[in-house]
């Protein structure tokens, strides 16, 4: 635990350090500067953060997101190490959506709000349309590449839960293509309940798009579900997968589904 505290201790003045930078931009009012900085140093503070904890992450499927204007990439959630995945090693300007609780850390949340990303209020359900809504906009006006951790928050036993509605809505109503994602390795890095931190290996696995073409409202769940089954298939399961193939078990993990996508 006190490689944890110290992991902890180090990372929050590392996101003060980067935080503080995006803050210095954004007083100068230009957006095309500040779009670039929060693209580099969101990478940069990402890969610093995995590194301090002594994580490596590999990317499979890179070349799936080669596409031309927005996309919503869609993926499993089981671990904070899950973003800093994301920001840190995918190919694209991401840009993600969480929880408006992320707003009231200091520093953090200006810099969060200063780079575009979207903060949804989940315990108002007007609110939370709103911002959306709001993100739908973003997404198409801005030709966004959008990330949505599609079960809402992070899964408490490894296992692939269901998924809400609402970016679902977005794309069919946008017309923007959806990229399934799954990350496997990261529950055993740092479990949902636990501020024990291992170092260790994160899969990121990046699948084929999805179109909506010829799609209407009526279809959400329909995109939902083959969505959702793509991820199940890249991450091995819906069962637990909170370690990779060959990586010894420890007693505070669950053991995981030990099936493989094909």
């Amino acid at each position: 635990m006190l490689r944890s505290a110290w992991i902890l201790g180090v990372g929050s003045l590392l996101t003060l350090w980067y935080a503080g930078k995006i803050l210095l931009l954004s007083s100068s009012r230009n957006p095309e500067a500040l779009c670039r900085s929060c693209h580099s140093v969101g990478r940069r503070w990402s890969q610093a953060l995995l590194k301090l904890a002594g994580v490596s992450v590999h990317v499979e499927g890179a070349d799936n997101l080669a596409l031309d204007g927005a996309f919503i990439i869609i993926a499993n959630h089981e671990s904070w190490f899950d973003a800093w995945a994301l920001a840190g090693y995918l190919p694209i300007d991401a840009h993600f959506t969480a929880k408006k609780e992320l707003e009231r850390i200091p520093v953090f949340g200006r810099a969060w709000r200063a780079c575009g990303h979207i903060s949804i209020d989940r315990s108002n359900a007007a609110s939370a349309i709103e911002s959306m809504t709001r993100a739908g906009l973003q997404i198409k006006e801005q030709g966004l590449n959008m990330v949505f951790f599609a079960e809402g928050t992070r899964c408490p036993d490894g296992t692939l839960q269901p998924f809400k509605k609402g970016p679902f809505v977005i794309a069919i109503e946008g017309g923007i293509p959806m990229v399934p994602v799954a990350l496997v390795g990261s529950r055993r890095i740092m479990a949902k309940g636990s501020f024990r931190i291992r170092s260790g290996d994160i899969v990121v696995r990046v699948g084929e798009p999805i179109s909506v073409e010829g799609m209407e409202h009526a279809d959400r769940d329909r995109l939902r579900d083959t969505v959702r089954d793509a991820v199940a298939q890249l991450r091995g399961g819906e069962g637990r997968t909170c370690r990779l193939p060959g990586e010894p078990p420890l007693d505070d993990v669950p053991e995981p589904s030990r099936s493989n996508p094909s």
